[in-house]
């Protein structure tokens, strides 16, 4: 499968935005979805994950209740809406899939989007 991500950019402090993720091919509703971003100087961590019908959800503890991550298998899309957002927020933004149980690091993941940029300012 592959993954295009999108829908960064700058957003001030308090605001929202939704990233995309678009899938290649025909077997995306098989596949367990992620979000993971990277800030500068800092390691790759996990955002948020979906299983492959959308019927759990995790989320890391720093976005909990802010972020919602949903999937539109009829699309072949996932999406992260992110709201209440905070500096602390900018980062690299990566979804992921692969075709297990939902990975909460990168090495669970088989695939990788090319990122989007999302920047907070204060």
């Amino acid at each position: 499968v592959q993954l295009q991500a999108s829908g960064g950019g700058l957003v001030q402090a308090g605001g929202s935005l939704r990233l995309s993720c678009a899938a290649s091919g025909r077997t995306f509703s098989s596949y367990s979805m992620g979000w993971f971003r990277q800030a500068p100087g800092k390691e790759r961590e996990f955002v948020a994950g979906i299983s492959w019908r959308g019927g759990s959800t995790y989320y890391a503890n720093s976005v909990k209740g802010r972020f919602t991550i949903s999937r539109d298998n009829a699309k072949n899309t996932v999406y992260l809406q992110m709201n209440s957002l905070k500096p602390e927020d900018t980062a690299v933004y990566y979804c992921a899939a692969n075709l297990r149980l939902v990975g909460t690091t990168p090495d669970d993941n088989d695939y990788w989007g090319q990122g989007t940029l999302v920047t907070v300012s204060s």
